[in-house]
């Protein structure tokens, strides 16, 4: 039987930001933001939270799984659609209160909408309302979501 993964307390702040013990700080919500990055290219893949439980079933099994915030459920990336991420680095902020996981995306691409990345467009100049407007910043669909999700 193996050990379940554990957190350190989150002690003093020195220890916090110097030392070598993990002790995530999860918001109120019991969340930690964690950014996924392509570990290669560093492109940004997808923003997502972890719980605690999500937190260790990634240190677990090596591949990335985070807390649905709409859908209040755990959920291992590439699970249903076969784009799984797997870890190959995760770091920390210095407060502890934010994860980069570097991954290596497998599938297509990492969004529900079809791109590889969530996040598929920059903020333009604004319009005429003063909104700014949105552009593409990627070559558009890696993937058709309808054929992956139904």
């Amino acid at each position: 039987m193996t050990q379940q993964i554990q957190f350190a307390d989150r002690a003093d702040k020195p220890a916090i930001e110097s030392g070598d013990r993990f002790s995530p700080k999860f918001d109120a919500d019991g969340l930690i933001p964690a950014i996924a990055i392509d570990a290669d290219s560093c492109q940004p893949l997808m923003l997502a939270y972890m719980n605690g439980e999500s937190l260790r079933r990634t240190l677990e099994s090596g591949e990335a799984v985070y807390w649905s915030r709409s859908r209040q459920e755990i959920w291992h990336k590439g699970a249903s659609s076969g784009h799984v991420q797997q870890i190959v680095e995760i770091l920390t902020d210095c407060d502890q209160d934010a994860l980069v996981l570097k991954v290596r995306q497998k599938g297509a691409g990492a969004c529900h909408t079809g791109h590889r990345s969530c996040f598929y467009r920059r903020l333009g100049a604004p319009g005429a309302d003063g909104v700014p407007v949105l552009q593409a910043s990627d070559d558009g669909l890696a993937f058709n979501p309808d054929s992956v999700y139904g």
